[in-house]
């Protein structure tokens, strides 16, 4: 099976998105590292797969792909019975349990990122880029994801993750934010809650997703 290939860093939260569904379905892939700080994400050629000039931009063979969230989809369906089998439901849970990880999908993708993206700007990126950040919006969007979260917590005392007692796609998009939110002075809107902290460490020392880290800590060679 010929390897597909994944453009942009993987420092990227959305790039780290997809690395961590290739790791856990165990699909080759090659990873082609693109320069955002010299503009090469707004080249014509890479415009060509991600019109948008954004990454990720994902190829497998003819099939050409960007936006993260719709690549990991494309992901669990094309390679449902590798790996880690489930990430969009059990297929004996049917078009419920399928529907079960959409919603939590949708809640990642509509409540939880929003408040958690502005803050991993301001509090993680921010310092690394010598830029300034806002307190303003970091209290805003704190008080904002807090809510969430109470969401989360009140939903993870009753399964072990969001969309049941399976670690699926709904958890693994969590995670790409989250790991730099648990390490920012905000990390105890994580730690705070006895079922979010629980259901954190849990999916943040899977395998697939610690070999992600490493990825974003080891200078490209």
């Amino acid at each position: 099976m010929a390897a597909v290939t994944v453009y942009g860093p993987p420092l990227s939260t959305a790039v780290s998105r997809v690395l961590a569904c290739l790791l856990e379905k165990e699909v080759k892939f090659k990873l082609v590292p693109v320069d955002m700080s010299k503009g090469k994400h707004k080249t014509p050629d890479f415009l060509k797969l991600q019109p948008f000039g954004q990454v990720p931009a994902f190829q497998d063979e003819a099939v050409t792909l960007f936006e993260s969230r719709a690549i990991c989809r494309y992901l669990c369906d094309k390679y449902a019975d590798q790996g880690t089998t489930g990430l969009l439901g059990k297929k004996e849970g049917g078009i419920v349990e399928r529907a079960l990880v959409e919603q939590w999908l949708e809640a990642e993708g509509q409540s939880f990122n929003l408040p958690s993206s502005v803050l991993v700007m301001n509090l993680a990126f921010a310092p690394r880029m010598g830029m300034k950040q806002d307190p303003d919006a970091i209290e805003r969007h704190a008080g904002r994801l807090a809510k969430v979260l109470d969401v989360y917590d009140q939903r993870l005392g009753e399964s072990r993750f969001l969309a049941g007692d399976e670690f699926t796609l709904a958890d693994l998009s969590h995670l790409p934010n989250g790991q730099y939110l648990v390490n920012t002075e905000k990390g105890d809107l994580f730690t705070s809650r006895k079922n979010v902290k629980r259901w954190w460490e849990d999916i943040s020392s899977r395998p697939a997703w610690k070999k992600v880290v490493k990825m974003q800590t080891t200078p490209p060679s």
